[in-house]
């Protein structure tokens, strides 16, 4: 059976390989924090930069992207801090801002 985050061989009835189950419980436990400080608990769990990447890159249950979940709890934070509403992004609109590629661009005179 393969891995449903980062698609390797997990083992016959298993859902996630060891490296993966272990990352998704490092994120569900610090879950919240932002990308600079969850880097070095990955990387402390024993998992090699490739698994990182391929965790973070992998989508376990089809609502986004590992990176898009914590890019789009860090807005959250964000726009609760300046008294916005909090839960207003979504994984999903991080994942369409990230391909679309716009956010490249925002610091320059539109034509």
């Amino acid at each position: 059976m393969r891995c449903r985050v980062c698609n390797e061989r997990a083992g016959w009835f298993r859902r996630q390989c060891a490296p993966c189950a272990t990352l998704w419980s490092v994120y569900e436990k610090h879950r919240g924090l932002p990308l600079h400080a969850l880097l070095p608990l990955f990387e402390g769990s024993g998992a090699s930069v490739e698994e990182v990447r391929r965790f973070l890159a992998g989508d376990p249950d089809g609502d986004g992207a590992v990176q898009d979940r914590i890019a789009a709890d860090m807005a959250n934070q964000l726009f609760a801090a300046f008294g916005g509403t909090p839960g207003g992004q979504t994984a999903e609109q991080v994942r369409r801002l990230r391909a679309r590629g716009a956010w490249k661009t925002f610091g320059e005179r539109p034509d």
